[in-house]
């Protein structure tokens, strides 16, 4: 035979077992069903972004204004730097982590407490 040997096609088979596999990466929680549902929702929302593009970016422009005028725990000096600029921020964030605390130990304290005067009623009537 004189001319080009033409090598066979790949096999369907191997063809489709690639795009199985990557269906399993877009599988959530190895279930169609759920995947279904999830991607379904996700288009429906889509759907509705589009479908309302106008009124999603007038209030995304209307919540930027309004950040505009909010007041910033931070300094607003342009030459303060470092830590100097968030003094208000981090006085805040520790006064919070305080309070946290301090709250936690009181829950903590009082269930200590609740289980041993529990555990000593149970014991004297039981």
């Amino acid at each position: 035979m004189l001319g080009v040997r033409v090598p066979p096609g790949v096999p369907l088979s191997v063809i489709l077992s690639q795009r199985m596999k990557f269906l399993e990466y877009i599988k959530i929680n190895d279930s169609w069903v759920a995947t279904g549902i999830v991607y379904a929702i996700l288009l429906v929302l889509l759907i509705l972004l589009i479908k309302n593009l106008a009124k999603v970016s007038s209030f995304v422009g209307e919540v930027k204004g309004e950040l505009r005028k909010a007041s910033w725990p931070w300094d607003s000096d342009p030459k303060a730097r470092g830590f100097k600029k968030y003094k208000e921020l981090v006085d805040s964030t520790i006064v919070v982590l305080i309070a946290v605390i301090l709250l936690a130990g009181f829950v903590q304290i009082w269930d200590f407490l609740q289980v041993y005067v529990v555990g000593f009623l149970t014991k004297l009537f039981i």
